[in-house]
């Protein structure tokens, strides 16, 4: 049966040149970067040779990138980071109701710590509007996080317009990119971030590294307590094939960006008008232009996701219904509910995310197989019938 691998989105396979790149340090290449002797400065040579080429990838310098353990520690060390650093300062932190729960998540955590949060909400594309951040900040706004682009439905954030207001007021600006790094130009200059958080696995690098870029005189936190690695800001043994891996992962990305995100964006564009065309009732979520060259969320009507993605998984079609970090959670997704979509067609979401290895006959594929799959579950479907029987 031919598999095809569509959910680049939850994660990316590891590139052979990747795997190549990281197999020494499994091995021979085994020092503590930490060690003054032979075996720990080579690790160290390979430890600074990756972080130069993340920091290529974003137009940062090395010395801005934290190596972390994953894009969620990134996103915990920036917002936990900066608040518990500029406390003195104000308590209040401005988010959206659509990022990730790696964002989410510790801005409740820091409410429970005495800190007031500000949700802004979102229009039906997914985008935050600046001039709501800009209503929102108040004397005591220390921190705005904004996601560069969501990882369910695709739309872009106007981060550059936010970074223009964050920094007429003094204020701290984060963006969560770790949907956008290594798959479209990130240039934190041109963004104007503070803080940017990336994972490796997800511009196929190894799961279990991330980093964080803290722009230089950025007063933030250590978020881990230890010995004094990464100057400091990070303490842990660094994990050396991971962030070897990471650093080939960046290298790769960023020479290949100029022909990869055209042909993505047109299998993209291929795959959303073939499927909007061969089947009614069915619904794109997030902005039709301003979005990520891979991503195509669907809703469709009077079927639920998780029937859809286990019926495409048995014609050899690897595809979500979400975000995979809440892929057990039989609750709408918040980010659907953000942009107006009900509860019920929000459970009938797909999510398709194309990358390297996939081609023109792999959305053919994916063409000729949903539709059927689509009209065999609304033949059985209690709210199809329903709709039939109010229409007839």
């Amino acid at each position: 049966m031919r598999r095809i691998y569509l959910d680049h989105a939850a994660t990316t396979p590891v590139r052979p040149e990747v795997l190549e790149a990281m197999l020494p340090y499994f091995g021979d290449e085994f020092g503590n970067p930490s060690s003054i002797h032979f075996l720990g400065q080579e690790t160290r040579v390979a430890v600074e040779e990756a972080r130069e080429q993340v920091a290529r990838l974003i137009g940062a310098e090395a010395s801005e990138i934290v190596f972390t353990s994953s894009g969620t520690e990134a996103d915990n060390f920036a917002l936990k980071g900066i608040a518990f650093a500029n406390r003195n300062r104000g308590k209040h932190i401005i988010t959206s109701s659509i990022e990730h729960h790696a964002v989410l998540n510790p801005c409740h955590f820091l409410e429970e710590q005495g800190f007031d949060v500000t949700y802004l909400g979102v229009d039906r594309d997914g985008l935050v509007d600046p001039e709501a951040v800009a209503k929102a900040v108040r004397p005591d706004t220390i921190l705005v996080s904004i996601m560069h682009a969501n990882n369910e439905i695709g739309t872009l954030q106007p981060v550059e317009q936010i970074s223009t207001i964050t920094r007429e007021h003094g204020i701290c600006f984060h963006t969560d990119a770790v949907q956008t790094v290594g798959r479209i130009p990130v240039d934190v200059e041109a963004i104007g971030a503070d803080l940017l958080s990336m994972a490796a696995h997800k511009l196929y690098g190894p799961k279990g590294v991330g980093a964080l870029f803290i722009r230089r005189g950025t007063k933030i936190h250590p978020f881990m307590h230890g010995g004094g690695q990464e100057k400091g800001r990070r303490a842990s043994t660094e994990n050396v094939p991971g962030i070897v891996g990471f650093g080939k992962a960046a290298a790769m990305a960023r020479s290949e960006m100029d022909t990869e995100v055209p042909r993505l964006t047109s299998m993209r564009d291929r795959l959303i008008s073939g499927l909007l065309g061969k089947m009614d009732r069915v619904y794109l979520n997030g902005h039709p232009q301003l979005r990520l060259p891979n991503n195509v969320n669907l809703s469709i009507d009077f079927v639920e996701g998780e029937s859809l993605a286990v019926s495409l998984d048995l014609e050899g079609i690897a595809a979500s219904t979400g975000s995979a970090c809440t892929s057990t959670d039989m609750h709408a997704s918040h980010v659907l509910t953000a942009i107006g979509v009900s509860g019920i067609l929000a459970r009938g979401s797909l999510r398709f995310s194309l990358g390297h290895a996939n081609d023109d006959a792999d959305v053919d594929y994916v063409l000729d197989a949903l539709p059927g799959i689509v009209n065999r579950l609304r033949a059985i479907s209690p709210l199809a019938r329903s709709d039939r029987a109010r229409n007839e």
